[in-house]
């Protein structure tokens, strides 16, 4: 665009300037943009402070104002307070860094006191619920029970295995319904398994097992009949010597959990 064609369209005296939407001020209304920061004093100086006015002499009448106290009451009557704050915070530095007198061991001995602290209410909470220890007892004067001896009850739907074992897993006596001198069909039932019950029970008895058995934990698996005959025999007469040993009876029966397709059922008749 050559100088002609701008001097037509652009004019000096006209100024570029964006559109507005907003009703134009009076000219008594002052500018905001034009006041300066409030000048704060120092707390011991008059509570009435004034705006300061920019001194340009040849500012626009828009732009003169006369300085106006704060009319605010609450600012007012909290000015000197507030000041006087200001003026402490400043004087006594509070935004320093703390010194660090703290030693070492002293953080130490925080640190163990609150290890023991929260030792101890773990203790406390898991241990209450089971038993109350007496005064001037501690936990550590109660010993951990060894470990059981374990008697494995395998009760299949077409034979019964009885297993026990001592506390390292290692077989001391391993029977099956077989073993005593039923066949086929017959080691399925629960006779047999009755009476291969009470042939573990005379071993043990035989061999003096019972000295070295002092708990004794049960473990059942499947449920075949097997299952409720061995457990006759240690209710009854034949376990009662067996029976006070027992600490505790679990089910370690296997349940599938996806995998292969299982096989199929069989059908009789």
């Amino acid at each position: 665009m050559c100088a002609q064609c701008r001097t037509r369209l652009f004019p000096p005296q006209t100024a570029l300037r964006p559109l507005s939407t907003t009703t134009p001020r009076s000219a008594d209304h002052p500018d905001p943009l034009s006041r300066a920061p409030i000048d704060i004093p120092d707390a011991t100086s008059d509570s009435t402070a004034s705006v300061q006015q920019p001194t340009d002499q040849t500012a626009s009448p828009s732009m003169k104002s006369t300085s106006t106290p704060i009319s605010d009451p609450l600012i007012q009557n909290n000015r000197p307070q507030f000041l006087e704050s200001i003026q402490a915070s400043r004087n006594n530095n509070a935004f320093t860094k703390p010194s660090s007198t703290t030693s070492d061991s002293t953080i130490n001995s925080i640190f163990s006191s609150a290890v023991n602290q929260t030792a101890s209410n773990t203790l406390s909470s898991s241990y209450d619920s089971a038993f109350t220890v007496a005064p001037g007892r501690s936990i550590a004067d109660f010993p951990l029970l060894p470990q059981p001896h374990h008697l494995h009850i395998y009760a299949t739907k077409h034979n019964t295995h009885i297993t026990l074992t001592a506390p390292s897993r290692d077989p001391i006596i391993s029977v099956s319904a077989g073993t005593i001198g039923f066949r086929k069909a017959a080691r399925g039932t629960y006779d047999a398994a009755y009476q291969l019950g009470a042939y573990v029970m005379g071993r043990i008895q035989q061999q003096g097992l019972l000295a070295q058995i002092q708990h004794l934990e049960v473990v059942l698996r499947d449920f075949g009949p097997g299952r409720e005959a061995v457990s006759k025999i240690l209710l009854g007469s034949e376990g009662k010597n067996l029976r006070g040993r027992v600490v505790r009876v679990s089910d370690c029966t296997r349940l599938k959990f996806g995998g292969t397709r299982s096989k199929k059922p069989r059908r009789l008749g």
